[in-house]
C-alpha cells in the first residue's frame, strides 16, 4: 500500500487548484508551443497539485476521484492552455486502462517507485512483440503521436504478436527505461505544445506479465474485471473508446472557454473607430456572439459532466450484474461526447474566430492559437468516428448488429 502525497485532498481542492493555474498557464503558452510540450515548472506544478493521481488508485497513492473531477480539471487545464490540458488528460488517463486489466503483480511493479506514473499512449497496433523464452516480451517498433511522452514515467501501447501472419492485438506496458521519445513534434497546425511525439523502442525487454491479449478498442468488462475487483472500485471495469472521446471533449471545452476568455478581451479593449469612447463590448451584434458561444460552450460542459457520471454508473451496473457494460453502451457514450466536443468546435470556429477580426488571425495571437488547437482536434482520430458511431448506434437501437462497424480505418 502506498499513501497518496495528500491523504485528505478532496475533489473541491484540486479543482480549485486547476482554476487557480490558469493564469499561469496563460502566460506560458508561447513557451510551451516553443518547446513542443509543458515547461519543467507546469510538470512541478502539476506534481504538487496532485493532477496525475486524480485516477490513480489509492492502493498505489492516488485518490480515485472518478470521470467528473478529471474532466473538469482537464477543462480548467485546458482553458489555461490547450496544449498542456491535452498533455495532462493523455498521461494521467492510461492509469485507469492499467488499473484496470493488468493483474497483481505488475500493478504492483508498475505502480512501486511511490506511485509515481504517467503514460503515454497511442490507440493503433504498431510494431511487433515476440517472446524471448526467458520470461519477457521484446518489443519492437514506433509509436507516433504519443501525447505526453515526454514527461511519461511508463508507454501504454498496443503491439501485434510477431508471426506470419502477424498474432493477435497485444497491450502492454513499459518503463521510460525501455523507450525513446523522438524530436519529432514540429511544424503541425495546433497543439503544437501537446508533447505528442513518437516513442520508438528497439529490442526493448518487459516482463511477459506487463502484456495481455487485449484490443482496447474493444475489450469485454461484463462482471468486473481484474481492476475493479483488486481495487473495489467499478470505473476500473470500463470500456476504453468512450472514456478517450471523454478527455477530447473536456480539452476542447477549455478551448471554448479560452475563446470566450480572449474574445470578450477583444471587444473590451477594441475602441470604435468613430465612436473612441466606446468599444465593441457596447455593441449588441458582439453581446449576442458572445452569448451565443457561451450557449454552446455550456451546454457541450453540462453534456460532459452528465455523460461522465453516465460513464461512472454505467460502469457500476456492471459490476453489480444489473446491466452489463456492452458495447452498445459505449457506443451510446462515445457519441455524447463527441457531441459535447463538436459544440465546442462550433462555438470556437463559427462564431468567437470567425467575429473577433483578422488581426487576431495573426502569429502570436491567442485567438489564432484556440484556432490552430480546435482545428487540430478536429482531424484527430476521435471526431473522424463521428460516422460509424451514427451508425452503430442507429443500428443499435434498432436491434441490428453493430459490431462489425469499424470505429478506426
Amino acid at each position: 500500500m502506498i499513501a497518496a502525497p495528500e491523504p485528505e485532498l478532496t475533489a473541491e481542492d484540486i479543482i480549485e487548484r486547476a482554476v487557480r493555474l490558469r493564469p499561469v498557464l496563460l502566460e506560458r503558452q508561447p513557451e510551451t508551443e516553443r518547446l513542443t510540450h509543458y515547461p519543467k515548472d507546469t510538470h512541478e506544478d502539476f506534481l504538487r497539485a496532485g493532477f496525475y493521481r486524480m485516477l490513480q488508485p489509492r492502493r498505489y497513492g492516488g485518490y480515485e476521484f472518478g470521470l467528473p473531477v478529471f474532466y473538469r480539471v482537464v477543462t480548467e487545464i485546458a482553458r489555461g492552455c490547450p496544449s498542456t490540458g491535452w498533455s495532462l488528460s493523455l498521461t494521467a488517463a492510461h492509469v485507469l486502462q492499467v488499473a484496470g486489466y493488468f493483474e497483481e503483480r505488475a500493478q504492483d511493479e508498475i505502480f512501486g517507485a511511490g506511485g509515481d506514473f504517467r503514460a503515454a499512449s497511442t490507440v493503433a497496433p504498431v510494431g511487433v512483440a515476440r517472446p524471448d523464452g526467458d520470461g519477457h516480451v521484446v518489443l519492437d517498433g514506433t509509436w507516433p503521436y504519443s501525447s505526453g511522452a515526454p514527461y511519461s514515467t511508463h508507454y501504454l501501447g498496443q503491439t501485434l504478436a510477431a508471426g506470419d501472419p502477424p498474432g493477435p492485438v497485444l497491450l502492454f506496458v513499459a518503463p521510460r527505461s525501455a523507450f525513446t521519445v523522438l524530436d519529432d513534434w514540429h511544424g503541425v497546425l495546433g497543439l503544437r505544445g501537446s508533447g505528442s511525439h513518437s516513442v520508438h523502442m528497439e529490442n526493448a525487454r518487459v516482463p511477459a506479465y506487463f502484456t495481455r491479449e487485449a484490443n482496447l478498442v474493444d475489450l469485454p468488462v461484463e462482471g468486473g474485471s481484474t481492476g475493479s475487483k483488486l481495487h473495489g472500485n467499478p470505473m476500473y471495469a470500463h470500456r476504453a473508446p468512450s472514456f478517450y472521446h471523454g478527455e477530447l471533449a473536456a480539452v476542447m471545452t477549455g478551448i471554448g472557454y479560452a475563446a470566450a476568455d480572449e474574445y470578450a478581451r477583444i471587444l473590451s479593449g477594441r475602441p470604435l473607430l468613430l465612436e473612441p469612447d466606446r468599444t465593441r463590448a457596447d455593441l449588441h451584434d458582439y453581446q449576442r456572439h458572445l452569448g451565443e458561444a457561451l450557449g454552446l460552450i455550456r451546454t457541450a460542459e453540462a453534456a460532459l459532466q452528465h455523460t461522465a457520471a453516465d460513464w461512472m454508473e454505467t460502469c457500476r451496473r456492471g459490476v453489480a450484474g444489473e446491466a452489463p457494460f456492452s458495447m452498445a453502451e459505449d457506443n451510446r457514450l462515445a457519441l455524447m461526447f463527441l457531441n459535447a466536443g463538436r459544440l465546442a468546435w462550433d462555438a470556437v470556429q463559427n462564431i468567437l474566430f470567425r467575429t473577433a477580426g483578422s488581426r487576431h488571425a495573426r502569429d502570436g495571437e491567442r485567438m489564432q492559437r484556440y484556432f490552430r488547437d480546435a482545428a487540430t482536434y478536429w482531424t484527430h482520430v476521435g471526431p473522424s468516428m463521428a460516422e460509424p458511431l451514427f451508425r452503430r448506434v442507429g443500428c443499435d437501437r434498432l436491434g441490428l448488429p453493430s459490431d462489425h462497424i469499424p470505429l478506426i480505418p
